[in-house]
């Protein structure tokens, strides 16, 4: 089932993107070789609890037609018993996922980035990834960076402000026409620069350098991140640059820590589908297996649409982050567990 779902997800987003590939001087060779076995992963591992939802419905589907499950408990096995088997196996998928999602996926990422922003990035993308943005960030407790206009490719920007404070009183400010940030030494050469600092005695002392380096604890990057980062990121640098996106004041912060919810939450939802498929498709129904998957795809796809909401709230602050990954496990776990004990006790 993994492999029909991500089969058609790479031929049907293939086809879609081949003109784009064809444009950006590629090939669909390189394509499948260099972006689609990484984001294969993600797709295996996105859809790997509803992958094994389905496959659940219609294995036992099939062995409820042939009144194997009738067999199985006339012969004195509960249905307490029965699950086992299921329960084992959704762990192990559960774990798995678990090590792939924190692990492996973030350096596919990596490698699946490199080509799509290379390669497949639409005019509209293009245009706001390439576009010069505007920095206003808290880099430490108490120091501040301002940068009117900064461009992520050539590293270079301009009209930057520079601010350390002790509590609320200012006690330097660095001001520069311009500056290019060199990715060697970390530190940002600035060019004009006015250095004010202001002594206990509330005394000023005004500089002036032509050009004059400055290293701070964030590189420009660090301070407008790009939206893909975390998911580039394995969980334990993931929680690091959380701390410090939080740190800075930053706006995607939610962004972020859905990335990070996301990661937990989902293997979990492996073992609550399969159980949920198990009480669906466990007893004898009218319309068989037909009826049994008809209605596992449509839980499966509720199930998508709500976590997809979920995740859309959050992001706009609507709602914690943590609640929004976790929400739609509890009301499918809740339903689970009712059509569980019901079907046991049946």
């Amino acid at each position: 089932m993994v492999l029909i779902l991500s089969t058609i997800a790479v031929i049907v987003d293939l086809s879609q993107k081949l003109g784009r590939i064809n444009d950006s001087g590629s090939t669909a060779f390189s394509a499948l070789t260099q972006f689609y076995p990484y984001w294969s992963i993600w797709i295996i591992n996105t859809f790997l609890p509803i992958a094994v939802f389905i496959t659940v419905i219609y294995f036992t589907s099939r062995l409820t037609m042939q009144t194997e499950i009738v067999g199985v408990l006339s012969g004195g096995i509960s249905f307490y018993r029965f699950t086992l088997p299921y329960i084992w196996v959704a762990i192990f998928l559960a774990i798995s996922a678990l090590l792939v999602g924190n692990v492996v996926l973030p350096w596919a990422n990596i490698k699946k980035n490199k080509y799509q922003y290379t390669h497949l990035l639409s005019n509209n993308d293009k245009e706001e990834y390439y576009k010069r943005q505007r920095i206003g960030s808290q880099i430490s407790p108490d120091e501040f960076v301002f940068v009117d206009s900064y461009d992520r490719t050539e590293k270079l920007g301009s009209s930057f402000m520079y601010q350390k404070f002790d509590s609320t009183e200012l006690k330097k400010q660095i001001i520069a026409s311009s500056f290019n940030w060199n990715d060697k030494d970390s530190t940002y050469a600035l060019m004009s620069v006015y250095t004010r600092e202001i002594n206990k005695d509330k005394t000023e002392k005004l500089n002036y350098e032509a050009n004059t380096n400055l290293k701070l604890p964030a590189s420009p990057d660090e301070i407008l991140p790009e939206e893909y980062v975390a998911e580039t990121m394995n969980t334990f640098e993931l929680n690091e640059f959380i701390q410090k996106q939080k740190a800075k004041g930053s706006a995607n912060v939610n962004t972020y820590e859905n990335e990070l919810n996301n990661r937990l939450s989902g293997p979990f939802s492996t073992i609550i589908l399969t159980l949920l498929a198990l009480s669906l498709s466990s007893k004898k129904r009218r319309g068989g297996i037909g009826i049994n998957l008809a209605v596992g795809i449509s839980l499966a796809f509720v199930y998508i649409f709500f976590s997809q909401t979920t995740s859309t709230f959050s992001e706009k602050g609507y709602v914690s982050p943590l609640v929004a990954s976790w929400i739609p496990n509890i009301v499918f776990g809740l339903l689970t567990l009712f059509l569980y004990f019901r079907r046991a006790r049946s």
